[in-house]
């Protein structure tokens, strides 16, 4: 596979690359890599051929979008495509929780993210935002994270960033969710243009697959997958240390995943190059965005794109029950 051809999303002609960068990690999520080893992250992914590049208020409580801002000051602006969020407000936080609080992000400014699906709100997180990127503009704007508020998306949350789009302000809309029956439901409500799907399409958890992905297909909304690596046990393989959504790794998750290994070492394919590429095979998915702590991360996961997988690796995991036999595979 190439990691830099550009797709484009939806029916928006925004155009990015199969691969490009989650802006999680830049924004401290576990691990903080600091300001400059965040822009050098950024700058090698240009380098690399990479265009696309996701972020939020919430990553980093704006530590995320601030350093991309940073980043891409001096690059010309048609040169990337750029997507962040609604659907949050920063506020400052109260100092007498400042020792209590807990954050998954490391560093995290003195702020707390709070839920705001307001037509007023979507303006204000949208001009914050645009403050901490240094843009004028961004390609892409996602609706984040509105489990808990379908009805009010639907009848402000949307209508406020479709005007934006209409008005030239953004040319594409999504919605950025870690389930898939909301964007379902939304599929059949709403023009959008994409779906940032967490996890939910990966070589562990293939929910997307028998409803999601057939309805953006024929609605023509393209699937952004975030989390290929659910949250980290796809790339470190299974250990006492690892990551499944956000949470150390149960046991059958575990077992699943060294499963997965035993046919990885069979055919000598890592496991990075699996977990990656899956996703990939579906027409519905237009591109996935790895988070990136440092630029021998970028590199590796471009190449772990370019590795050639035979194709007797996904007959093998299909018939092992790894992968449903619907599933497309790479080619």
């Amino acid at each position: 596979m190439d990691p830099f051809e550009k797709v484009e999303l939806g029916k928006s002609q925004v155009r990015v690359t199969r691969m490009g960068l989650g802006g999680g990690t830049l924004g401290g999520l576990y691990q903080d890599p600091g300001e400059a080893g965040s822009i050098a992250t950024v700058h090698r992914a240009l380098s690399l051929g990479i265009n696309f590049f996701d972020t939020a208020p919430l990553y980093g409580y704006g530590k995320s979008e601030f350093r991309l801002g940073t980043a891409l000051a001096r690059v010309p602006r048609d040169e990337f495509v750029l997507a962040t969020k609604v659907g949050r407000i920063l506020e400052p936080e109260d100092p007498a929780h400042l020792l209590t609080r807990t954050s998954e992000f490391e560093n995290a400014p003195h702020l707390r993210p709070v839920f705001d699906f307001s037509e007023s709100g979507v303006r204000r997180s949208f001009e914050e935002s645009l403050r901490r990127l240094q843009l004028t503009r961004v390609n892409v704007v996602h609706i984040h994270d509105p489990d808990e508020y379908y009805k009010q998306v639907v009848q402000e949350t949307y209508p406020a960033v479709r005007k934006m789009r209409d008005q030239g302000t953004i040319q594409a809309i999504g919605a950025g969710m870690n389930q898939t029956e909301m964007l379902v439901s939304f599929a059949k409500e709403c023009d959008f243009d994409c779906f940032l799907l967490a996890g939910r399409y990966t070589l562990l958890d293939q929910r997307a697959l028998k409803e999601l992905l057939p309805i953006c297909i024929r609605r023509q909304i393209s699937i952004i997958l975030g989390g290929p690596f659910n949250s980290g046990i796809l790339a470190t393989g299974a250990g006492p240390a690892a990551k499944y959504d956000y949470q150390d790794a149960p046991r059958e998750i575990q077992e699943k995943v060294a499963q997965i290994e035993a046919v990885c070492d069979r055919y000598q394919v890592p496991l990075k190059a699996a977990a990656l590429q899956f996703p990939l095979a579906h027409p519905a998915v237009a591109a996935v965005i790895p988070g990136c702590r440092s630029q021998r991360e970028v590199e590796e996961n471009a190449k772990m794109l370019s590795f050639k997988t035979p194709s007797a690796f996904w007959q093998e995991l299909r018939q092992s029950g790894v992968i449903p036999e619907e599933a497309p595979t790479p080619s």
